[in-house]
């Protein structure tokens, strides 16, 4: 992953970026432009052509422009770099993990429920779910970026492996010890090299983990509740499942995947038959996998009180960034109250299997009997709604998370290839990460 530098030093430069440069005058023109920087590949990618290519062809006076910046953090990267270059785009594409550096990027960003108003745009935050527009939104209830792309972790299996394995297709693994169960099965059955894996190492394996077994990956609510917050993964319980995933790897039952998306492919093309993964995966799964598939819950450990808790999102929400004409908050308005709109929302989760951002769309889905049909795409929502959130399971809001989730992934591979123990990487991962924290705390304060 490409080094993005300290959060709190490019939250300031997006400040003076603003102040030293006006937006660029615009051509001359019937339309006014906006720019949108997105990071979506694959069967995602068609889904935001596609609504831009819509929004255009409703009406004449605006043209949204998307443009794939890399993945998540090649797309932050550019955005550092414009907002340095004095170019910036209207709308970015952010991650949820790094809503804590946009939050702390005053001036840089202009709020999406300020701008709705401002722009004479009905807004009503109420009408989102609230598991996801907590996330993006003050202490006080203000909706700061524009949720677009929530999802949360599932596991993906291979139906027509468990059949082969003679394992029941109907009954996916619940817990940790079933689903190694289950892989030690298929890798006797001939998945010689993976029985199971997963993508995104640190939001699958500490941040979703945490959250489904209700234990804090930091103090002050996982940073919800200020930034002075101290990591607190290093516990027993996550010991114990990189203790158990260590141990799996040595003959592949378990076969790391790499830090980010990019081994997703492993399991459509049919080489690990259990894999966690996001539920947006869906749409790539749905073009690509020649073989019966579903999702299920993420695994959890049975003998811990109260778990499975709930999962939290991923994925990312659309910032505004500031510096720009009203008419182009215009623009962007628009657009974002074209995005809302139910009938669109009921297509946007249908189609690339992202979360309905809406209540009504959820509603209208699940009324229309679609879950009943395909029980696998009601999966995360089932995980985020099963139980009412916690302290430590309503989300996560740390400053640096793009880095820290580079070191993190750093000490369970050093872990995974026996150069620590995993006690001694998560030790390591969590003074390190606290010492990232501290750092961010001197630049915003």
């Amino acid at each position: 992953m490409t080094y993005v530098g300290n959060a709190g030093r490019w939250a300031g430069a997006f400040a003076l970026a603003l102040g030293a440069c006006t937006a660029l005058a615009q051509p001359a023109s019937a339309q006014t432009e906006i720019q949108w920087w997105h990071a979506m590949t694959g069967a995602n990618n068609a889904v935001i052509e596609k609504l831009a290519a819509d929004f255009n062809a409703a009406q004449k006076d605006y043209k949204v422009v998307p443009t794939f910046k890399g993945n998540y953090a090649d797309t932050l990267n550019a955005g550092i770099a414009a907002f340095r270059a004095g170019n910036a785009p209207h709308i970015m594409q952010v991650f949820e993990v790094g809503t804590a550096t946009m939050m702390a990027a005053k001036g840089a960003v202009k709020p999406v429920q300020e701008m709705m108003k401002e722009a004479g745009e009905k807004f009503d935050p109420a009408a989102y779910l609230p598991a996801i527009t907590g996330y993006y939104s003050t202490a006080k209830g203000e909706m700061l970026s524009f949720p677009f792309n929530s999802s949360s972790t599932v596991m993906w299996y291979n139906k027509d492996a468990f059949t082969k394995a003679g394992l029941d297709p109907a009954k996916p693994p619940k817990t940790w010890p079933e689903t190694f169960d289950y892989a030690k099965k298929l890798k006797a059955a001939g998945y010689a090299t993976c029985g199971v894996s997963n993508a995104w190492v640190t939001w699958v394996l500490i941040e979703q983990f945490s959250a489904w077994h209700n234990v804090p990956i930091g103090t002050k609510g996982n940073g919800l509740d200020g930034f002075d917050t101290e990591l607190k993964f290093n516990t027993p319980l996550h010991q114990r499942l990189l203790t158990d995933l260590v141990t799996l790897q040595k003959d592949k039952t378990y076969d790391y995947a790499g830090r980010t998306n990019a081994g997703e492919g492993r399991f459509t093309s049919g080489e690990c038959p259990i894999f966690l993964t996001s539920s947006a995966f869906f749409g790539n799964v749905k073009a690509n996998a020649k073989f019966a598939y579903g999702s299920a819950p993420m695994p959890y450990y049975p003998d811990v009180a109260g778990a499975p808790q709930n999962s939290i999102i991923g994925g990312a929400s659309l910032w505004v960034m500031g510096g720009k004409k009203a008419e182009e908050y215009k623009g962007v308005s628009k657009f974002f109250t074209f995005l809302s709109d139910t009938d669109r929302q009921v297509w946007l989760h249908v189609e690339s299997g992202y979360l309905p951002i809406t209540k009504a769309a959820y509603e209208k889905v699940k009324a229309s009997g679609f879950y009943k049909d395909n029980p696998d795409r009601e999966t995360p929502l089932l995980e985020l709604n099963n139980k009412p959130p916690t302290e430590h399971s309503r989300g996560l809001r740390f400053g640096n998370m793009v880095q820290m989730r580079d070191v993190w992934a750093e000490e369970i591979e050093a872990a995974l290839n026996g150069t620590k123990t995993p006690k001694a990487a998560l030790d390591a991962a969590v003074e390190r990460g606290n010492t990232m924290l501290r750092q961010f705390e001197r630049t915003v304060r």
